[in-house]
């Protein structure tokens, strides 16, 4: 099969997050006049280590984006299997000045180096300000890219050094309304590494 995305698929369901998968879940947090918003976001990454950045798109203007604008700053939490149907629970579309937080009943501490609430016990933070907001094409479009300016990881999650991810098992976003989780790693090296 091969399709044009501007002439449609033809299928009963659009295959282009089932192709692109599994992704990692931003679970962005961030604070507005509002209140406190808590969200997950599967158009998620890392893309740089010096300084360490992140990005995460939303399509929408939706509260996250509008706290962000308003603030200059956010809070990725990386999500465990643990906490799927918290997360879950937030991704819902509500009031603006619903507080997803007390919603689904997570609790919050502050970040260090921002303004911002995150998830407490969560096995990763990231702590960010904005770099810019991208407006993408299309209808309501955009990416968030930030650079992180401190970083939480869980103690439990740290072996020998290094960060454990099948001590907390990551979620991730598959196509539709399909998740993973990471149970195992294994190594390679790249050519020319010992």
């Amino acid at each position: 099969m091969f399709y044009r995305p501007a002439d449609g698929h033809g299928l009963p369901h659009n295959p282009f997050n089932a192709i692109i998968t599994p992704r990692p879940i931003g679970w962005i947090s961030s604070r507005g006049t509002t209140g406190d918003n808590l969200a997950p976001y599967s158009f998620f990454n890392g893309i740089a280590y010096t300084p360490p950045q992140v990005m995460f798109a939303s399509t929408g203007r939706k509260d996250s984006l509008r706290n962000i604008e308003e603030s200059g700053v956010f809070a990725v939490n990386i999500v465990e299997y643990a906490a799927r149907e918290r997360m879950n629970l937030t991704s819902g579309t509500y009031p603006p000045d619903t507080d997803e937080f007390t919603l689904a009943g997570v609790e919050r501490d502050d970040c260090l180096t921002i303004p911002c609430p995150h998830v407490r016990g969560a096995p990763a933070v990231l702590e960010c300000r904005i770099n810019r907001i991208v407006e993408l094409l299309g209808r309501d479009n955009f990416l968030v890219l930030g650079e992180v300016t401190g970083i939480h990881l869980r103690d439990d999650c740290l072996v020998d050094g290094r960060f454990d991810v099948t001590r907390f098992q990551p979620l991730a976003r598959g196509g539709y309304r399909d998740y993973s989780v990471v149970t195992e790693v294994f190594e390679m090296l790249r050519p020319g590494q010992e």
